[in-house]
């Protein structure tokens, strides 16, 4: 969920949302626990036990074991497995509302409806933060962030592209609407971008532009060469195990701050952009934090030792 480091921040608004009382009970959301950055399925609950009102934590709690610490603001264990070290590493429990990093404790966020909540345990020597993941597609396009579900634009290099128009018929295909253009310089922090193209024509947008510095800046564990024409694949603590040139793309989300997700659908070139257009699938995706798709197979990022 957090580090120790940062649980001082957020105890007291942990505690404070603890029991938010009667009320509507919000439907169809979905549970979802893994390990190791979505590799392993714990649980996959499609129909959760679910109270009124209810808390992200008191979801966890209906349906799974848990142990806490900090007077019940920070997720110790889940079904009997901890956070702590691994092989000497960090780990702990992450949670995720709709493919986004929560700012608050989750006795404190509150459950709306469609809510798809997500835990892994994982390995946090590169970054304390991941912001934003893909692997809850098609959220958070279709019900949003904190109950707000917000316009979509889809802005392609170049415009009319097929893997463009592919981006836009997935979103379509969930009745999500999304307005389509060029990469555009000025717009509003309220709408849920998905950049589509190559990544040298994508990458001096300052939404992310961070991911080329690696996990510790994006949360995204690749890092695409400056020239586009190569991609690293990190592992979990944020080095490079393979280095994938011509053909390859990537699916990834990230956050800048307090503003909304953007999404890229790119590649290292043409064919690249295609194969994550292609890649840009519930199925595909689920349960990625990000996706590389090299020589036509899909390698899950980080990379598994």
């Amino acid at each position: 969920m957090r580090r120790p480091g940062a649980i001082a921040v957020l105890l007291a608004l942990a505690l404070s949302g603890c029991g938010l009382g009667a009320g509507a009970r919000p439907d169809g959301a979905q549970l979802t626990i893994t390990r190791d950055f979505g590799e392993r399925a714990l649980r996959e609950l499609r129909s959760p036990s679910v109270g009124g009102s209810e808390t992200v934590m008191r979801l966890l709690q209906r349906n799974a074991r848990v142990t806490t610490r900090f007077g019940g603001g920070f997720v110790q264990s889940i079904d009997g497995l901890s956070g702590g070290t691994s092989g000497g590493r960090p780990v702990d429990w992450f949670y995720y509302v709709n493919g986004v990093e929560a700012p608050r404790g989750a006795a404190a966020t509150r459950l709306r409806s469609g809510d798809r909540v997500w835990w892994d345990r994982h390995d946090w020597t590169a970054t304390q933060t991941v912001p934003a993941v893909v692997g809850s597609f098609p959220e958070p396009f279709r019900h949003g962030i904190d109950g707000k579900r917000l316009p979509v634009r889809v802005e392609c290099a170049p415009p009319g592209s097929d893997a463009c128009g592919r981006v836009s018929r997935e979103l379509a295909s969930f009745d999500i609407p999304a307005a389509t253009g060029s990469l555009q310089n000025a717009r509003a922090d309220v709408t849920l971008r998905v950049l589509v193209g190559p990544w040298s024509a994508l990458r001096s947008d300052p939404a992310i532009s961070e991911i080329e510095r690696g996990p510790a800046a994006s949360g995204v564990y690749a890092r695409p060469a400056a020239d586009g024409r190569t991609i690293a694949a990190l592992d979990a603590g944020g080095h490079a195990v393979r280095s994938l040139g011509p053909g390859t793309g990537l699916v990834a989300a990230t956050r800048r701050g307090d503003r909304e997700p953007t999404w890229v659908v790119t590649g290292t070139d043409a064919a690249g952009v295609a194969a994550a257009a292609r890649a840009f699938d519930q199925r595909a995706l689920d349960r990625r934090f990000a996706l590389a798709v090299s020589g036509g197979r899909p390698l899950a990022l980080p990379v598994s030792p």
